[in-house]
Order: structure tokens, then sequence, then C-alpha cells
């Protein structure tokens, strides 16, 4: 029995020891400056390790995430950052480990970077910029702030982006490698203006900066080796590597030749070990030797749960409702339901940590059919309840699955039809095809080359009441931009008719009035958005049948005298089927139900019967008519929120139904007496007699699986690639074994900020733009509220000492006697004393009233004001305003008054709007010349409307009695114009500067812009704290060129140094004024010349 014992024994401690050496994923690996340990991050928690490996001492425990360990000069603490509170905050704790000291309060996330002493940390974090810095202002570009060991207020280091950042051994010169704006911090491969270089900086009274390196990729991570040479991670053959080199310049040196995999976190002991991670492990190396390989054992407890068990009464995200409307069917977080809707009772249907959805109902009420991605492939299923017995799913004790599809292609948005013989469904996401339920054929009703899914779900179509045709949006060829309605014959024959035929957006068809006519929305009557898409909608119906047509039209008077010889008629039917007898008048009724009558089409003039059902235009939503075909029920946006509106098309009146009922598909029941309505996440049954509403109310029981919902979510990130990848060779890489590659760190990971970082990595292989993952945690309770206004940051005295009050700011805003100059000494009866952090007094106070007592050291009065806090949203909102006034009065100042300036936020129909306003206003339309900046643009769809907003070429003028009054055309710019562009441009930033250049517009001024100009699907995931991109629709010239990854060259190129931004100098924009001043000049000379010529004729 002891020998037993003791195998026993054995046998369980060499299992632990496996599991102990299965750790991977470890991140943000950082030596010690002695060498003899290192710092990583893994699974939420910091541990140490000795530099051989061994067994790692776990330094935290918290359940927040800490991550980011970075060791103080001496070695004996190390600085991280955590959410223990919501946000990201640093703290610091002993290399032993113990309880960690938060020593920064702000709302906003805080990365630790380096220690600029044993004493002061520096960390990175959006709080607000210098009042001279002339760079973008935005959460793209961080600050650097220095904080002391022991607590107290941040101080401002850097105005300007500094990442990883490493000090000369004497402490007056430091490396760092820039952020020039937007890009997903895990992209790989690319090359481009976007790319991080390398920098030195000397710490003299005037800072002086140096760019190092020179390569056109990735250069990241600077470390010093000794006094004039560095190591660095770069991209510069092939894949990020150890390179060596000199600050004043020279070939650099590759120090490890990795392949396939990326090479991150580097750092260096002071005995010259440097530390790196590679493939999820973690190897040191000495210059001239190999990597060697840390082995590590990590020995913790398990605190993540295989299963969670939870009731959830919100979360629905799509419905179903049962024929007789007795029960519903839902979707919660990927899972299938099915609810009465009068009881809390709820039966769950699948339990599985991949994704159903699009779930519907046979005409009997006893099946369900879903779509599944189960295997990593979407196909279709279908539930039924077994025992005959019973009828309803809520109350089922036997519920049994079957799959109805075996395709190696994506298959989901399944239909029953009408009958309940067959169920259509969507191939390849545009393909719609049929499926037999009896012989299980499947047939093809309309090639894929018809439609485009852009975005998962976004296809809509529609079975007829008769289960032979189908209702569905149609491109046609080359229509994605102008969608139309085409009836399509179920049976496969190829049978297709376009019934809107219109240069306008008409979809969401549905069949109304017994098949007689269909609703559909369309945007020909609405208002179009100025720039870029989108426009108001309304509702149509359309007529199959000339006599419904004639019906429809008929008054309210009409028709009651028409329903009044029908209802004799009825009644005279009734008493001759009485006089046949019951058991004839059931066999007729029943055969009735058992053939519907096929339904007959006259489409010649089918375009002549449309009748527009809404009087207003609007944002619509869902619509539902009533089966008598009097009233329209509909979801529309006018001011916030949407409500549901009643159009009586007798009356033709508009009533307000419901307020803010929410957005969602209104689904009625059988008798046309309720619709049901999926919105935020719950389910609300409404009456349609008095537009009443109730909540149909469920209690799911859902099991939570984190481990195998990421490993869902993984495969489901992998195959939409493979699936919707704008170039099908997937820029020619080995996508299948990058999946294999990274599916394998999954074990190790428990959480999403790991989780994200490893989607990102293996989207990043892609080396394409508008990819990688997102993250959005609850973030924190209380946020740090903001004035809108410059603190000095010289100023040590008690309180805080105003520089700049921002334009349009709650002192701006308000009567009060707050000067730049005043010091705020107290917030709500709170001193802030020197050096006190003074965040924690402004928490969660955004919006409300703040009282304030304020010192004026100019006549030396103190008095109290009280004032509306903002939000950082709208501080940033303020500091944008701020750079865009800056550049203007630069602009005035530079050319006197001669050239606008005008900026272009965001390619979208409000920025449209302000940059048309802006340009062709008194006061700009008469200046000689235009800058359009488009610097910082993060993108969207306003290419053409700017391209031809700046195209015009004056034609004819208005002259009444010799008055000059107005040139043709009125709405576009005249005159000469260039754009200013940066490495920031980005998606339609980059295409309207492109084809503003190969239109041959006017020059393009600044740094070269990426190659991005492709558009995105950002997908939420079933964990919908979980988003991620999928760059899917490439735009190629007339050249056959694609625009991703084609950098595009201006015609002036020219830099903003750093040393001028932080003095309020931009070159980019000082060169445009002189460029522009030349064009003014030479189109003032044309005109000379051209009137001169017009005077001898």
């Amino acid at each position: 029995m002891k020998k037993k014992l003791l195998c026993a024994t054995a046998l369980v401690l060499s299992l632990n020891a496996h599991a102990e050496n299965d750790a991977a994923w470890m991140r943000y690996s950082a030596i010690s400056p002695d060498g003899q340990q290192i710092a990583f991050s893994y699974k939420g928690d910091i541990y140490t390790v000795g530099v051989n490996g061994g067994r790692a001492n776990q330094i935290t425990t918290n359940p927040a995430h800490d991550t980011r360990p970075v060791w103080s000069l001496n070695g004996q603490q190390i600085a991280f950052a955590s959410d223990r509170l919501g946000s990201m905050d640093i703290y610091i704790v002993d290399k032993e480990g113990g309880v960690p000291t938060r020593l920064t309060t702000h709302s906003g996330n805080e990365t630790p970077l380096t220690f600029k002493d044993n004493d002061h940390i520096l960390f990175q974090a959006n709080i607000l910029p210098a009042v001279d810095d002339m760079q973008f202002a935005s959460a793209q570009f961080p600050q650097v702030y220095e904080v002391s060991t022991s607590g107290g207020r941040p101080i401002m280091f850097s105005s300007m982006p500094m990442e990883d950042i490493s000090f000369s051994a004497n402490g007056k010169t430091l490396l760092y490698h820039d952020k020039k704006g937007y890009e997903d911090a895990w992209r790989k491969h690319h090359t481009s203006s976007i790319t991080r270089d390398i920098w030195m900086c000397t710490l003299n009274d005037e800072r002086g900066y140096k760019k190092l390196s020179t390569f056109n990729g990735e250069d990241r991570n600077p470390v010093w080796a000794s006094a004039d040479t560095y190591y660095y991670l770069s991209e510069q053959n092939g894949t990020f590597n150890v390179f060596k080199a000199n600050i004043n310049g020279g070939n650099p040196t590759q120090i490890t030749k990795h392949e396939k995999h990326p090479v991150r976190f580097l750092s260096r002991a002071n005995n010259g070990t440097l530390c790196y991670g590679y493939d999820g492990g973690i190897y040191t190396l000495k210059e001239g030797g190999q990597p060697q390989k840390v082995n590590i054992n990590v020995v913790t407890d398990k605190i993540d749960r295989d299963v969670i068990r939870q009731i959830k009464n919100n979360g629905a995200t799509q419905i179903a409702v049962s024929p007789e409307g007795k029960e519903v069917a839902f979707i919660l977080r990927g899972d299938v339901y099915v609810t009465s809707t009068e009881y809390k009772t709820t039966k769950q249907i699948t339990n599985t940590p991949q994704q159903e959805r699009n779930v519907d109902f046979a005409p009997n009420g006893r099946s369900l059919v879903y779509a599944s991605e189960r295997d990593g492939l979407w196909q279709l299923y279908q539930a039924k309840i077994a025992n005959k017995d019973e009828k309803l799913f809520t109350y089922a004790s036997n519920i049994q699955e079957e799959k109805l599809t075996n395709s190696q292609v994506t298959s989901f948005q399944p239909q029953y039809s009408p009958d309940g013989k067959e169920v259509a469904f969507l191939e390849d996401r545009s393909t719609i095809r049929v499926i037999n339920l009896a012989t299980k054929q499947v047939r093809t009703v309309m090639d894929g080359k018809y439609q485009y899914s852009y975005s998962d779900g976004d296809q809509w179509y529609q079975w007829s009441p008769d289960s032979r045709w189908i209702l569905t949006n149609y491109i046609g060829t080359g229509g994605w931009n102008n969608l139309d309605v085409a009836l399509v014959n179920a049976s496969g024959n190829g049978e297709i008719h376009n019934l809107t035929q219109s240069g306008y957006n008409d979809s969401g068809a549905k069949w109304v009035l017994d098949g007689k006519a269909m609703i559909w929305e369309s945007d020909r009557a609405g208002y179009r958005s100025h720039g870029s898409w989108g426009a108001h909608g309304d509702m149509y119906i359309m007529f199959f049948d000339l006599e419904a047509y004639e019906r429809f039209l008929m008054t309210k008077e009409e028709l009651a005298l028409v329903e009044e010889v029908e209802k004799e008629k009825k009644d005279e039917k009734k008493d001759e089927t009485d006089k046949k007898g019951k058991k004839d008048a059931k066999k007729a009724d029943d055969k009735k139900k058992d053939d519907v009558k096929p339904l007959t089409f006259d489409l010649e003039n089918c375009r002549d019967r449309i009748v527009r059902l809404t009087q207003h235009s609007s944002s619509l939503g869902d619509a539902v008519l009533s089966k008598k075909g009097d009233k329209l029920y509909y979801q529309a946006s006018f001011e916030k929120g949407s409500d549901l509106w009643c159009q009586d098309l007798k009356e033709n009146s508009t009533k307000l139904i419901m307020k803010d009922i929410g957005r969602g598909m209104m689904i009625p029941d059988k008798k046309g007496e309720n619709f049901y309505l999926c919105t935020r996440g719950g389910i609300k049954q409404v009456t349609i007699k008095d537009g009443k509403s109730k909540p149909v109310a469920f209690d799911a029981i859902f099991d939570y699986q984190p481990a195998k919902e990421r490993e869902y979510i993984f495969d489901h990130a992998w195959q939409q690639v493979k699936d919707k990848f704008y170039k099908e060779d997937i820029h020619g890489i080995d996508w299948e074994g990058y999946r294999d590659t990274y599916r394998r760190f999954l074990p190790s990971i428990n959480n999403n900020y790991d989780f994200q970082d490893l989607l990102s990595e293996m989207l990043g292989e892609l080396n394409g733009s508008h990819t990688g993952a997102r993250y959005y945690p609850n973030g924190p309770t209380l946020s740090t509220a903001n004035f809108g206004v410059f603190f000095d940051q010289s100023y040590t005295g008690k309180g805080l000492k105003i520089q700049e009050i921002m334009a349009k700011s709650p002192f701006a805003n308000k009567k009060c006697d707050v000067t730049p100059g005043c010091i705020i000494e107290q917030i709500d009866g709170q001193t802030i004393e020197a050096g006190m952090d003074y965040f924690p007094l402004l928490e969660g106070k955004a919006g409300k009233n703040v009282l304030l007592a304020i010192y004026n050291p100019a006549n030396g009065k103190r008095f109290n004001v009280n004032i509306k806090a903002i939000s950082s949203g709208d501080q940033n909102n303020l500091l944008y305003k701020r750079w865009v006034d800056r550049n203007r009065k630069m602009v005035d100042e530079l050319s006197g008054g001669r050239i606008a300036y005008v900026h272009v936020k965001g390619m979208d129909s409000p920025s449209f709007r302000t940059v048309y306003s802006e340009l062709l206003s008194d006061k700009n339309r008469n200046r000689e010349a235009v800058i359009v900046d488009t610097r910082h643009n993060g993108g969207g769809w306003l290419h053409d409307d700017l391209a031809t907003l700046l195209s015009g070429k004056e034609y004819q003028r208005f002259v009444p009695q010799g008055q000059y009054i107005g040139s043709d055309p009125f709405n576009k710019w005249l005159k000469p114009s260039c754009v200013l562009v940066c490495e920031d441009n980005y998606s339609n930033a980059h295409g309207f500067p492109w084809v503003y250049k190969e239109l041959g517009i006017g020059k393009l001024i600044g740094a070269p812009v990426p190659g991005t100009m492709t558009a995105v699907w950002w997908e939420t995931q079933i964990d919908p704290s979980i988003v991620f991109g999928i760059p899917q629709v490439g735009c190629v010239d007339m050249r056959g060129q694609y625009a991703e990854n084609n950098q595009l060259q201006p015609d002036i190129e020219v830099y903003n140094k750093p040393e001028d931004s932080l003095k309020g100098i931009d070159t980019q924009l000082a060169t445009a004024v002189k460029e522009m001043l030349k064009a003014a000049d030479a189109a003032k000379t044309f005109r000379k010349s051209l009137l001169s010529i017009c005077y001898k004729f």
C-alpha cells in the first residue's frame, strides 16, 4: 500500500510539473538592472524569475489586470499598470511583492515607461498638451509625465509622445521611438510613413531632437548599448529582430536572426545582457552569443473558472415569434432560447461556446431553424419538439436537433417557407439557396453575383405567402450603392425581375395584402447628406394586382360601401353553407387551409402603381402594414432615439404612438394584433390597436465558458478574414499556418487584454490597414472632470495657476473675474496644497457644478466661482477648435488675409457641412486661394464630395445692371487650392488626397500618406467588449492598382520637426501659405492677361 501511495504521489508531482512548464504568452518582459531577474506579465499578474529560469515568483495576485512591469534603477521596486479601479493606473511594489501603492489617479489610462531616477517614474497619459504645442490635439498623441514614487501631482515631462524611453548612463540623453498617428500597434511587415522611428533627445535647457533610424518600416524599442551605440527592434529584414546601431549613423548590425515570429519587449541590464520576448516565451542574449530561452515554471492557483453559470434577463439580440404568438425564440450571447410571452419560463435550446444566430419558427410552431458556427463554419441546424403531445418549446421535455446542411461554404440566415416544406438560406453570404426538408435537396434561387454582403446580416429576403417567390435586395451589375428590390422565382429557374429599377437605394421589401403588394424603404424622396453617404427614407408600396391597387386608392367612404357589399355576399354564402351542412363546410375549410392559391403578378406597369406611404422622410427603422392595409406602423428618428409612429392611410394623418421605442425588426403575430420587438437587449410586445407595450420577460440560464468562448472568437476571426479579406490570396501569407501559430497560446490566456493582443498579433500578420482587435473594458466608475484651461506647469506654489482659458470653456462661457494668472486654491472646499494630486477632487464631477476658491495675484482679490465642469471628451473638442483657430490665425498673418484655411475633421457629412459653410462664406469666398487641411483625419467617405467642391471652374457671372452678384457654379470653390496631408491621414483621408492629385486639382503638401484607402467592417463579437476589423473592400484605380499599401507622395514633401511643433511652429502650414500666395499671384496675372486679350477684341 505504501509503495502504491508513493507512486501515486510521484505521478501527481509529475503532472503538476508538466502543468507548470506549459506557461506561454508571457508579455512585457523586462530584465532587472543587475541582470539577475526578469519581470513579466502572465495571465494578468506580474511575476519575476531568475535570469537562468526556474520557478517564477508571483508579485501580484489581484483579480484586476496587472501589466507592463518596469524596474527601478536600483532594482528594488517594480512599477506597473493596473485597472484595479477601472482604468489603468500606475502602481509600485517591492521586487519581492507585497501591497502595491497607487501613484496616479486620473480616470484615463496611464502606462509606465521607465524610471527617471529611483524616486521618479515616467509614464504616458492623455491629460493635456503644453500650451505652446502646435501638434494636433488628439488622444492619439499622449503626453509623458513624471510622478514621484511616493505619489503626488504628475509633472509634464514631454508634451510630445515618446514611447519606450531609454535614458543614457549620465541621464542627459534619452532614446525613444515616435508615434506619428494611428495604426494598430501590432501591425507587422508594412513600410510606410506611419511606421515608428528611433529618435534621440538631448535634455538641455532647450531640448534637441535627432532622428536616428532611416528604414521606412518599423523601428522600435531602443535601449542604450554604450555612450554612442544602441540596440533596437526592427523589421528591416522582414520580421522584428534585434539590431544595433550608432547614434552617429552608419549601417545597423542585425544581432538576432529569428524567423516568422516578431521579437518584442527589448530591455538591457547594466551588465550588457539583453532580454526580449519571442514566440510567447522569454529569451536572454549576450552580444556575440546565442539567444537562450528562459525556461520558466509558473506555479499558481487556477483562478479562472471553466464554467460560470448565470441567469440572464437581458441581452437578447434577435427574435422570432411563434405562429400563435405564444412563444418568442431569441438569441442571447450566441445561444438559442424560447420563452413564453405570458410568463418568464424560458427553455434553452442550444448550449455551445460557439455562436448561433438567425433563428426562425416553422409555420407549425414545432420546429426552429438557426445557423451555428460549429467546427469553424456556419451551417444550418433544426430543432424539433420530439413528443407529439407537446406543443410548446417552453415546456417540451425532449428537443431533438439535426444538421440540415453539410457544405464547405458558409451557410446562414435561414427562413422557413410559409408552407413549412423548405428552408431558404444564404450561402457564401449572398447566394440565395433553398433546401427541401423532405429530400434534403438544395437548389440555387439567385446567384451571389447579384448581391454583396458587407457585414453579416446586412442581406434581406422574404418568402411569398404561396412559398413560390422571394423578394430580395438586388445590386444587379455594379449597383452596390444603388440597391434595388427584385422578385425571384423560388423554383431556381433563374427568373429574376428588378421591381424598382431606381438609381436610389431601395431595400427591405416585405409582402403585404396576401402577396398582392409589397412595402419597402427608399431614399428617393428623402433629404440626402450634404456630403458622404446617407439619406432620409420613406416607406412605399408597390402593387402587383390592379384590383388591389384600385381598392387601396379608395377613400374611406368608398371603401366602406365596397365592404358592405362584400359582407352581404359573405353572409349569403354562409347561409348556403349552413344549408349544405357543417360536414361539407369543414371539408371545404380544410382544403382551403392546405391549398394556398398561387400568386399571379401584373408586372408590366408595376412601377406605375407605387404609392408613398410616409408623409415625412426620416431615419427609418422597421415598418408593418396592417392586414387591412389602412395603417402603417413604423419606427422613425426625428430627434434623439427612435419612436413608433402610425400613418392612417385613409385619414391621411400621422400619429405618434410611443416615444423611444428603440430600433429592431417589428414581427407581427398571426392575427396582426400585436408585434414583437427586440431592442436594447430586451423583448417588447406592442399592442397595435392602442400602442401599449409590455416586456416579454425571460430567465435564461447561460453557461458562460470564458476559455471556450475565446477559442470560438479566435476561430471565428480567422475564418472571417479568410472569407472576407479584400484580396483572395490574403497578401500571399500562410494564413493557415498563422492560425496554428497563435491558437496554441489560448490556454495561457485568461483575460481580454491578453486576448486582444493575441488577436491583434495574428491579424497584424496580414499587413493590412483597418484591422487588429479592440477590447473595451467597463472603465472607471467615476471619470475625472475638466475645466477647459491650461495650468502653468512651472508654477510650484499652492493651488493651480491658470495659464490660458480655452474659448467656449466653462470660464469663457460664464461672466466671472477669472483670467489667466489666477490661482485655483480650493475645489469644493478642499485646499490644493503644493504638489498635491488634485485629480481625486474632480472624480465624477463632469456636468456638475463645482465650487472653486480663486485668488488673483494681480489685484490680491479672493472670490468664489461656481463652474460646471466638463468631460474629457468635451475638453478634447475645445482643444480641436483651438488648434484649428490657431492655424487659421497663422494663415491670416502669413498671407495678409489673402488665403483661406479650412480643416476637414472627418470624412463625414458634419465635417463637409463645416468646410462648405466656411469655404463659401462671405469672409472666404473672396479670398484668392484656400488651404484645405486634412492632416490627422481618420477617414469616412467624402473623397468625391470634396474633390467636386474644390474643382469648380467659373463659366458665367450674374450681373444685373452692371452689379456683380455671383458666379456659376455657385456651390463650388473657383480659385486655387492645395491640400495639406501627413502620416496620420487614414482610410478615406488617404482616398481624398489621392483623388485630388489624380484629377490634377492642385498640389499636395506635407508628409507622405500611408496607403489605407480600403473599406473596413468592424465586427462586434458575442462578447460585445471585443471588436476586430476586416479590410474587405479594396479600391482599385484605373491602372489596376490597389490603394492599400500604396503610399501617396505629396507634391511638396515637408515635415514638422519636434522642436518646432513644441514652440508653436507649423512648417507644413507655412509652406502651404507660400505656395498658395504663388498660385494666387499666378492666377491674378493670368486674369489680367485674359482681360487684356478680351479688350483688344
